[in-house]
């Protein structure tokens, strides 16, 4: 299997994807069969292609968004069967669907090696669990957003409350636990744990954003600054994933392949 192959599986996840966000809102088992369908397709096609490489397919920025397709389609679709909330699964498959084309247009798939840094029994796992940890994050951002709106209208949703909350520190949980291997993966690599990296600089940030969060929601006060708080993390975030590699500063990363 190739990445030439990746339009027959990502066509019909996205279709089965849109179908059942657009559905949950009249039927529910219909919409619950097309999302796992769809999953399910886009899994097949991951597995498919780390065989057909003969490694794992986390090297480039192309590839590590069809991490984060899968696990926002998944995160969101998990979320929902245990929340009920219908705006969550639609959430989680506009989402994946984005990313998915993205790829689709633009695969950013340029090399099939894994260079001596990467050849570590440490890969997988960091970029596995930081992808998921990624994915949790997005599904707490939509939480916020709803809870903002809710805010606005003199209503606070005790519940939604309650599932931010949960999302963001299993997602957190991730965050840090994907920090501290990539620590020690730095230290066998490179000789280091630390070195105030530009993408070590704003993982940190961003870390120190979800925490900051964390202790607010502790002390429930200013509950719409909070809730702006888990948003501005977010952003934290995809400029640790996505546009650190844009910054004069990390022309020079050790982390920009």
């Amino acid at each position: 299997m190739s990445w030439s192959e990746f339009s027959y599986f990502a066509i019909p996840a996205v279709i089965c994807w849109l179908s059942a966000g657009v559905s949950v809102w009249w039927r529910r088992r219909p919409a619950n069969v097309l999302m796992a369908l769809g999953i399910a397709v886009f899994a097949a096609f991951v597995v498919a292609i780390w065989i057909g490489q003969a490694r794992p397919p986390m090297r480039t920025m192309g590839e590590t968004r069809l991490w984060y397709s899968f696990f926002l389609a998944l995160v969101g679709f998990v979320g929902y069967l245990r929340s009920g909330y219908r705006w969550l699964l639609s959430f989680a498959a506009g989402m994946a669907t984005m990313f998915t084309v993205v790829n689709l247009l633009k695969p950013d798939i340029h090399s099939t090696g894994l260079m001596p840094a990467l050849q570590s029994v440490w890969f997988v796992p960091h970029v596995t669990v930081y992808m998921l940890s990624y994915a949790m994050m997005a599904a707490a951002t939509v939480g916020a957003c709803v809870q903002l709106r809710n805010i606005s209208q003199g209503v606070e949703d005790a519940k939604i409350a309650a599932f931010t909350d949960s999302v963001v520190r299993i997602g957190f949980g991730l965050l840090t636990l994907g920090m501290l291997m990539g620590m020690v993966w730095a230290k066998q690599a490179w000789g280091h744990y630390w070195a105030w990296d530009a993408k070590e600089t704003w993982a940190l940030a961003t870390c120190v954003g979800y925490m900051v969060y964390i202790h607010l929601r502790l002390w429930r006060r200013w509950p719409r600054f909070t809730q702006w708080m888990l948003i501005v993390s977010f952003v934290l975030l995809m400029i640790t994933w996505i546009g650190v590699k844009y910054l004069p500063a990390a022309q020079g990363s050790v982390h920009v392949y």
